[in-house]
């Protein structure tokens, strides 16, 4: 069979297949797309993908860039040595949140924090900015060395394709927990900061459906490590937060943050 012959049947598959199953063209992150008719070049990772697919010259896909923008696109090139493809015309990518919120996450061990960078993305945080505070298990300097930074980024491209939006949320660079809160005493104004804390922790802690803020534009909620907060933390903390319990129970810290902006939003309107 020549290979004419094996593209006619691949076509001939797809064709039976579409009938039956509503086609949904796979995503890609392109962020060289801006333009219909730019012809971008996807990175190594992204093009294995493509491979796994067995997609080929013609197919159809979605691209988007990470900045909000998705185009439908198709597959100009398929070879080893890179995949090439044809920006179409722009298309809708899930919406993004009224609530621009950032998720300042205390550093988790072993490879939680891949799951909070995942969910955060999937429920519609703007940033994720990781924090280093006393009972951290692991340091700034280690955190660099390991690349750690690069692995999350990673983890929320894959998670952006996952779950339809067009913005990949930035994750920055682990700061000290007293970085965080002279950052956020220079911007108090623009909305308010919530730190998340255990059920007796602190005297001044209000529960979340005790929380009387309207609904911002913009927001900061605060989770601690593993081992929670120290008593010197949350005084710190007190002169910029507002300290907030989810109930009378205790949550893991690597649930902590999804289990909150879940709450947020629903409070604040969002879904």
């Amino acid at each position: 069979m020549n290979v004419n012959t094996n593209r006619e049947a691949r076509s001939e598959k797809r064709e039976r297949l579409s009938s039956i199953i509503p086609s949904v063209s796979p995503r890609f992150f392109a962020p060289d797309a801006r333009t219909p008719g730019d012809l971008v070049r996807l990175s190594d990772e992204e093009a294995d993908h493509t491979r796994v697919l067995r997609l080929e010259a013609g197919d159809l896909v979605r691209i988007f860039n990470g900045r909000g923008d998705e185009f439908e696109s198709v597959v100009e090139a398929a070879a080893r040595d890179g995949v090439q493809l044809r920006v179409g015309l722009p298309s809708d990518p899930a919406p993004e949140p009224r609530l621009a919120v950032t998720l300042a996450q205390a550093v988790l061990k072993g490879d939680k924090m891949d799951d909070v960078v995942r969910d955060a993305v999937m429920i519609g945080v703007t940033t994720i900015q990781p924090i280093v505070t006393a009972r951290t298990e692991i340091g700034a300097a280690a955190l660099e060395k390991g690349r750690r930074r690069e692995r999350w980024e990673r983890v929320a491209v894959s998670s952006a394709k996952q779950c339809g939006r067009a913005v990949v949320p930035p994750v920055r660079e682990p700061i000290s927990f007293e970085s965080l809160t002279l950052t956020l005493q220079a911007s108090w104004v623009t909305g308010p900061a919530l730190l998340l804390v255990e059920p007796g922790a602190a005297t001044n802690a209000v529960t979340l459906g005790e929380l009387d803020v309207e609904p911002p534009k913009t927001a900061t909620v605060v989770v601690g490590p593993e081992g929670g907060w120290t008593s010197d933390e949350i005084e710190e903390a007190s002169a910029v937060c507002r300290l907030i319990t989810l109930g009378g129970r205790t949550l893991r810290a690597d649930a902590m943050g999804l289990v909150a902006l879940a709450a947020l939003y629903a409070r604040w309107g969002e879904f």
